[in-house]
């Protein structure tokens, strides 16, 4: 186990850094896992000295209850724990606090701290996740486009589906452009379809923004789909961008500010 960050209190007092578990929902695609990884070292690399922690829900060890029971056995008596998921749905309000439950009975004690998702927090949707899919558009199309497609992996709560409308509305309204979404799974409209509409409104460049975390089944079919569709270009996920390292950290800090509080 690496040894934590040092940090200070106004007061003078020395304090260890909470370890952060970055949780995955995980996928049996290998370049899932990758993407997690290399994101657990962006973070570590945008704040040297932290422990970062890369966790998965399934396919792929170790488990969050794992990781968390050996910190607990390492001496670590708090840990702050980063959902990497885009909407706040079972997942986080299930699979996630159950993992926590599941490392506290059978480990021993520490404080786990679980943070907001990456997505969209109390309606407010961050700028540094707009920032990031901003960067994967101009890189995936540097040029000019005239319509959007937010390609998500979906999701039967209409909660979450409505924080993936804020997104797309924010994106669109930062590029002046309508942004559609469209989901991969769970819910209409595809990505496909959702590309066709607006070309059959007078949309000429369509670009596919990818409100994905890593690559996988999902944005493969995005990717192809958008191409059959007409799209000019459909982005890479997110995976490491420098921006969504500097979000999971503010998701971070904002965790402790609230214990101190």
């Amino acid at each position: 186990m690496r040894p934590a960050r040092v940090t200070s209190t106004a007061a003078g007092a020395v304090v260890a850094a909470a370890p952060v578990v970055l949780v995955a929902h995980g996928s049996r695609d290998p370049r899932a896992a990758q993407a997690t990884r290399a994101l657990a070292r962006a973070v570590e690399a945008a704040r040297p000295g932290t422990t970062v922690l890369p966790s998965w829900l399934d396919h792929t060890d170790p488990g969050p209850a794992g990781v968390l029971r050996d910190l607990a056995a390492a001496g670590h008596p708090r840990a702050v724990l980063v959902p990497l998921l885009l909407t706040a749905a079972y997942h986080r309000k299930v699979d996630i606090p159950a993992a926590v439950v599941a490392a506290r009975e059978s480990g021993s004690p520490m404080d786990v701290r679980i943070t907001d998702v990456l997505g969209p927090a109390d309606g407010v949707v961050d700028a540094a996740l707009l920032a990031g899919l901003r960067r994967r558009l101009a890189e995936a199309e540097p040029g000019r486009f005239d319509a959007l497609v937010l390609a998500a992996a979906g999701t039967r709560d209409h909660r979450a589906r409505g924080s993936v409308g804020r997104v797309a509305a924010a994106l669109g309204a930062e590029l002046g452009v309508p942004c559609r979404v469209s989901y991969a799974s769970a819910a209409p409209p595809a990505t496909g379809g959702a590309v066709a509409r607006l070309r059959a409104a007078g949309a000429r460049r369509v670009a596919v923004a990818a409100y994905f975390l890593a690559p996988g089944l999902f944005h493969d079919g995005v990717v192809a789909a958008a191409r059959a569709a007409g799209a000019v270009a459909a982005a890479d996920p997110l995976t490491d961008v420098p921006e969504l390292a500097g979000l999971v950290l503010r998701r971070v800090d904002a965790t402790a500010e609230g214990r101190e509080r």
